[in-house]
């Protein structure tokens, strides 16, 4: 594995930097301590021009090269959030701080752009600047989006950006990528149905709201099945069904449904949305409800760049020989899409090994991982701001 010399020498120095931060983690915007070590880390490689407070509690630092003939700047994103999740590891370095957990392997994301951002500011080995980019509330919050509207492409100048997320099941250190849809459109939806709630014993003298619920859960699946090209990606998922009883003899008044649509191609989340609304509708009038639907659109999908996914493979290709440049849309959501709406970039995996997924109490991000990682976000910018 052609690793930059500097990672392996720092490899230890950075694996301390991901467990003090997986010991510690925050949650959406409220991220004082992780962004107070990140602002410290960066003035200790000698980093002085450094923003915070953007997004309430982002990083913006800027490194010069060694000249600036091109002009152009660079721009590379971590995000720093945790996750709301009861650790489960057991590991000596697991979170302190009961129902927080870093599950999806954000301290290591955060971790690798420091040390990227310790080797540029050694090395300065480039012709424009780089603008390191420590984002809060990627788990649901949006935080890219608000950075975007608060700035961070115009006042920083930022010509293209590129970020990176671990992959469990994917070789640890090795990279994967694809022109286009790399990640889902994630949108979420809160159904509530009513009807009259009666005894259990006497269900004609009531509307059943479970099942209509239960209808409406089994119909909305046709629109995968039965609405949507079946060589085009979408999923409908009830994710929660809830009664205002939990008695053994009671028939609710009302039923919540509460999930998430994903989809890959604006089309296709057009239609998702609306035969969501009208089968429930429909659905829940043939069993004499009426239903009330609240739909949000999400994060929108991540769409990589085509010139921008070659620099980012060749760059990864430099580091370990062999990227998958095809590798499959994912149908998770992801906000780094505001930043790739806003400017030219590219979004790469790079592999977490065997091991629990993320979201899960049992997931640990692979050290192993850290100086590729490093490598990567280094190689893009000595290759997008090479010197003469």
């Amino acid at each position: 594995m052609p690793i930059k010399n500097r990672f392996a020498e720092t490899h230890a120095e950075i694996t301390g930097w991901r467990r003090h931060l997986h010991e510690h983690p925050e949650l959406m915007f409220h991220l004082p301590e992780t962004s107070k070590f990140v602002e410290e880390k960066l003035r200790s490689f000698g980093i002085t021009d450094i923003t915070t407070g953007i997004a309430l509690t982002g990083v913006v630092a800027v490194i010069e090269g060694q000249s600036n003939t091109s002009g152009r700047t660079i721009g590379l994103r971590a995000d720093m959030d945790a996750l709301p999740i009861m650790e489960a590891t057991g590991l000596p370095y697991a979170s302190k701080t009961p129902g927080k957990m870093h599950a999806c392997g954000h301290d290591g994301h955060t971790a690798m752009l420091l040390g990227a951002a310790q080797y540029l500011a050694e090395t300065r080995n480039f012709d424009g600047r780089v603008v390191l980019i420590f984002q809060p509330a990627e788990e649901g919050g949006g935080g890219g989006e608000v950075m975007v509207q608060e700035g961070l492409m115009d006042r920083w100048g930022i010509d293209e950006v590129y970020g990176m997320h671990n992959m469990p099941g994917h070789p640890t250190g090795h990279f994967a990528i694809r022109e286009g849809a790399l990640l889902a459109a994630a949108d979420e939806f809160n159904i509530t149905l009513t009807g009259q709630g009666g005894h259990a014993a006497a269900p004609h003298e009531a509307i059943d709201t479970n099942l209509a619920a239960a209808h409406v859960l089994i119909a909305l699946q046709s629109i995968a099945s039965r609405n949507t090209d079946p060589l085009k990606q979408v999923v409908v998922s009830v994710c929660t069904l809830r009664s205002d009883t939990d008695s053994h003899n009671v028939l609710p008044h009302q039923v919540l449904l509460r999930g998430t649509v994903r989809t890959l191609a604006p089309e296709v989340r057009d239609l998702a949305e609306q035969r969501l609304h009208d089968i429930t509708r429909l659905t829940a009038a043939a069993h004499q409800c009426r239903a009330e639907i609240d739909y949000q659109r999400g994060y929108p999908v991540t769409r990589n760049h085509a010139e921008h996914t070659r620099y980012a493979a060749e760059a990864a290709d430099q580091i370990t020989p062999g990227t998958d440049r095809d590798t499959p849309p994912i149908m998770a959501g992801e906000d780094f899409s505001y930043m790739l709406n806003a400017r030219p970039g590219a979004y790469i995996m790079i592999g977490n090994g065997d091991g629990a997924t993320v979201h899960h109490p049992k997931y640990d991000f692979d050290d192993a991982a850290i100086p590729a990682g490093c490598s990567w976000f280094a190689q893009v910018v000595e290759d997008r701001l090479a010197r003469a």
